[in-house]
Parts: C-alpha cells; structure tokens; sequence
C-alpha cells in the first residue's frame, strides 16, 4: 500500500506542472496584439496607425486619453482593426502617453505615444479650451490671440462653422455656430487654430443631443414660388383680422369649449363681413400620441390643414399658432425648462412646418401666444424658444424656406415688449418676420367680471362716453391716450424699422347683464372702444385681429352666431369695420 501511494504521489508531481498549464491556457480564449507597440509623433504634429487584431468579438481603449490626442475610434471589432492617431498640437517639451487596449479576456496591450519638443517663436492662444452647446443652434465668441502673422481656423465637423476662419496679430473675437443636432445622443468636434512656429490651439465641442428624434426627415430645397411678399407687404395687404377664438385651442377637443367645428360656411361668412384676415389659435400638445418622441396624431395635422385650406381658399391670410396648449411653453419661460421646451417646440413645429408646407404666402406660423416674462432671464429663454420655432420651420425648407414668422412680445404686453425685447432672433431669410402683440387695455373695461380690491370695474370708456349717473364706472384710466401712446412706443420699436407688428387679440367683453340706459351707454362705448383701437392699430402700422370666443352671453365677445352662420353683434362688426376703413 505504502509503495503505490508513494508512486501515486511522484506520477502526480511529475504531470503537476503540465496539468496546471493546461488549465491556464484553457482559461485564457482570447488572444490581443496591438502594433506597433510606441508611435513616435513629429514635434509639429502628425498621423500615424495602429493594427488592433483579436480573436474577441470587440475591443477597447480602457485608459483615458490625453487631450492631446485624436483617435479615429476608442473601441472596435475583431478580427481585425486599424486606428487613426492624430496629433494637430505642438508643445514645447517632450510629452507622451500610454494607451491600454483590452479584448475580452486577453492580456491588455500597452502602446506609448510620444511626441517631441518643438522651437516656437511666436505666441498663440485663445480664452476658451471647450464649448459646450444644447441641442439647438446656437453660437458662442471665442478671442484669438497671437503676434503671429497669420493663424487660421480648421473644423472637420459640418455642423460647426465660424464667423471667419484666418485672421492676423493682435486680438480677434470669432463668432462660433453649431447647427441644431437632430441625434439622440452627444456630439463633439475640434476647432484647431495654428499659425507658423505657434503652439497650436484646439478647443474641444460638444453639443448635447436631442430629446426627441428629428421629425424633419423630408427637407426640400427652397422654393419661392407663390412666396414672393415680404412681411412688410403682406402686412399692407392684411386690412383686420378675427380670431376663431375657443375652438381648435379647447383643451379636451375642437368642440369641448362650446363652440362648433369650423365649417367652410362660417369661414366664407367671416370674409362675406369685411374680414380678410383669420388667426388660428391651435393646440398641439394634447394630441401628441407617444410622450417619448413627442410625435402629433396625423389625424389632427389633417384637421388643422383641413381649416386652413378653408381660409386659404376663401383668400384670406392666416396666422397659425401654438396658443396656451396647457401652459408647457407660455408659463415655463425658464432656464429650468428651456431644455425640454426646446427640444418639444423644435419637434412640434418640424411637424406643423412640413405638414404644411405646400400652402402659399397666404399662411403665417407664430410661435407662441402669451408666453410669460417679467425679466431679462426669461426674455432670453424666450428667445431661444422663438430661435427653435424659426430654425425648425426654415429647415423644412420649400416655400417654408420664405414664409412670414410671427414672433411674440413678452406676456404679448406692449410696455413689456418695448423695454425687455431689445433684440430679435436671428433669420436667415430676410424680411420675413412680425412681432405680435396683445391690447385688453383697461382691463378693468375689458375682462373684469367682478371688482377687485386693486379696482372696479368700468362699463364706459371714452371722453364722449361717460355716464353722468353711473360716474363710479366710467373709465378712470386706459383711455384714448393710452391707446396712442403704447401704439406709438411699437410704430417706434419695430414698425418704423420695417418690423410689422400684429395685435393678435384684442376686445372688450359684452356686459349684456346691464340694463336700460346703462346698457345702451356701455354698448355705445364698447364699439367706439373698437372703432379707435382698430383705427389707431392701422394708423401706426399694427395688424389688428379682433377675439371672438364664441360667445353670446354676458361677459363674451362673439360677434358670429356660429351654429346658425350669422351675424349676432352687427354693432361691434360695424365699430371694427369703420375704424379698418378710416
């Protein structure tokens, strides 16, 4: 027993290390060579290869990468590869290194880059080494510096482009534009400065993807025909406009606020009674069917084509907007949402824009409607919201390529507007944009149903309207010359310099609940308060758009009986028409 256990024990030392040999290399499947193993890079910069050959189903670069060096790709596929390493910059001491390359269970490979010295004799800087970009098109400055004679811009990314690309000693700010990024993940890109016997410069860029897919998937190429107006010319065509107020805006569906579906009828009644103008407030967000790619039912992008061939058809303009839709964009100018109502306003109007595309100069896009602002911050949001809306829409491209944008003021609040919109957002197309602006001016005539203890409400407006026995409700302030005064400050601001300016809304209610005299004295004020404004808005060059909700009871502004297609306020329609006509 003892002597076959000590052969036993010999036979098995003896095969101990073969046996332990094989079960090494059957726990090692995958085999990794990287060559060559070092890349030596010029002092002034330079490309060189890597073959990466495995067994493994992929492989990767596991260490970090210096700034210093571009590769084609950190991560591949077997059985073979090959990597790009680039070095635009020079130093001026020797520097280097050392990248890791892993594949499955192989042995990770080392490869070392180098780079040498170089002599400079001349300084080349710039004040930013990174730029970082939300999804939409935007810009940032960047400030050039160098007593080199000349340097020069190079980008390999289409999607950025600078102001200019060379320039010479000394100082010089440059403009850099990053386009809207359709991709659902991040981008980066470098823009290399050199100049002869510098340092060279590289500043990295990234651009943050987009939350929604690209919904502009059909892009045309411009087309000018039946687009031949500018702005200022169709606001000379544009004589008074109306509002389908309270329908296809009405949260829960077209009907769900009490009026009918638009019909060709009511349509062809609203011209056949002097308008030439309709603005469509619409609801968007409502009918979008997945949340995840923000995509709008068809169905309902069929609706609204199906009103504005209506009005197209009835040669009318038409205004279409994006109205209150539940708030996301109109009580959210913040920086807190400006991502996500970017992303939703691009998405939406990429949509609208190319469903309706193929309509003439007769159709207007507004951006929003009472979009709320009260300072700068917000101002600014609000610019970008009105920057995606322009971007989107123009990307689409055929005859949205030259068609008249609306953009609003701040809260459509012309005192507002006047001191918070110092600049406009930018469009390639020239002549082509409005500023929209919004008139209950006093409120307290206009939309109070009841008193407040900031103020009554009045039931006269006008120096010619006043009650003698009712004095508590005649207008105390708001009156004539606040009407000339904040449409003069618009003429100013934007008129004047070629800007259009559209009062999108405007109205009184009807305080039908009245009685007798008092009635008859409030109903007379209500259609001289209509007559002025409307004439005053023509005289300084505004376009107005009267709101009509629908409604004939008190407190409602309807001047159509729109279920039996007839005229119900004949009064407020001849106050609305004398004043276009003056």
């Amino acid at each position: 027993m003892k002597s076959k256990g000590r052969k036993w024990l010999w036979l098995a030392l003896a095969t101990f290390p073969t046996w332990l040999a094989g079960c090494e290399k059957n726990n090692e499947h995958n085999t990794l060579t990287v060559s060559p193993s070092r890349i030596e890079i010029p002092a002034g910069g330079g490309t060189d290869s890597l073959v990466v050959e495995t067994n493994a189903s992929n492989w990767k670069i596991s260490s970090k990468i210096a700034s210093w060096i571009q590769l084609s790709h950190n991560f591949g596929k077997g059985p073979k590869d090959v990597v790009t390493v680039t070095v635009n910059t020079q130093t001026t001491t020797n520097r280097s290194d050392t990248l890791i390359f892993t594949a499955g269970d192989a042995t990770p490979v080392e490869v070392i880059i180098t780079q040498g010295a170089t002599q400079l004799d001349y300084t080349l800087t710039s004040n930013v080494s990174q730029l970082n970009f939300s999804n939409a098109e935007d810009s940032s400055t960047i400030v050039i510096t160098t007593n080199a004679s000349q340097w020069i811009i190079t980008s390999q990314a289409e999607w950025i482009n600078c102001s200019q690309l060379q320039g010479t000693s000394g100082s010089t700010e440059i403009k850099v534009y990053v386009s809207d990024n359709p991709l659902t993940q991040n981008r980066n890109g470098d823009l290399v400065i050199t100049a002869e016997n510098a340092p060279t410069v590289v500043i990295k860029i990234t651009q943050e993807a987009s939350l929604y897919p690209s919904y502009n998937t059909s892009p045309l190429a411009p087309d000018a025909s039946g687009m031949g107006s500018t702005a200022q010319q169709i606001a000379s065509a544009i004589k008074v406009g109306w509002n389908i107020g309270n329908t296809l805006e009405a949260i829960g569906g077209e009907t769900a606020w009490g009026n009918p579906k638009v019909s060709k009828a009511l349509i062809d009644l609203v011209k056949a009674s002097g308008f030439n103008a309709i603005r469509i407030p619409c609801s968007w967000n409502q009918y979008v069917i997945d949340q995840e790619t923000a995509e709008l039912n068809p169905d309902w992008l069929d609706r609204v084509k199906e009103v504005v061939q209506y009005c197209v058809d009835a040669n009318l303009y038409v205004i279409l907007n994006i109205h209150w839709d539940g708030g996301w964009l109109e009580n959210n100018c913040t920086v807190q949402k400006q991502k996500e109502n970017n992303a939703k306003q691009k998405a939406f109007w990429e949509q609208i824009a190319t469903h309706l595309r193929d309509f003439d100069e007769h159709l207007l896009f507004a951006s929003a409607n009472e979009p709320n602002v009260d300072n700068a911050e917000q101002m600014n949001v609000l610019l970008s919201y009105h920057q995606t809306f322009i971007n989107a829409v123009r990307a689409t491209g055929g005859r949205n390529s030259y068609r008249v944008l609306v953009i609003q003021g701040p809260s459509t609040d012309i005192e507002k507007t006047y001191n918070l919109m110092k600049k406009l957002p930018r469009d390639k197309t020239p002549n082509r944009m409005m500023v929209e602006i919004h008139y209950y001016t006093p409120w307290n005539f206009c939309g109070m149903e009841k008193d407040e203890s900031w103020g009554k409400m009045f039931y006269y407006w006008g120096k010619d309207y006043h009650s003698t026995t009712d004095t508590e409700r005649n207008a105390t302030w708001g009156e004539e010359e606040t009407v000339d005064r904040l449409f003069g400050l618009m003429k100013t601001q934007f008129v004047d310099k070629g800007i259009p300016v559209v009062l999108g809304e405007y109205a009184p209610t009807r305080r039908s609940n009245l009685t007798g005299d008092a009635l008859q004295l409030h109903l007379a004020s209500r259609a001289y308060y209509l007559k002025y404004v409307t004439q005053k808005a023509r005289e300084n060059g505004i376009l107005p758009f009267y709101w009509d909700n629908g409604g004939l009871g008190a407190f409602a502004s309807g001047i159509f009986d729109r279920p039996n297609l007839k005229v119900f306020d004949q009064q407020a329609l001849d106050a609305i028409m004398e004043g276009a006509n003056q």
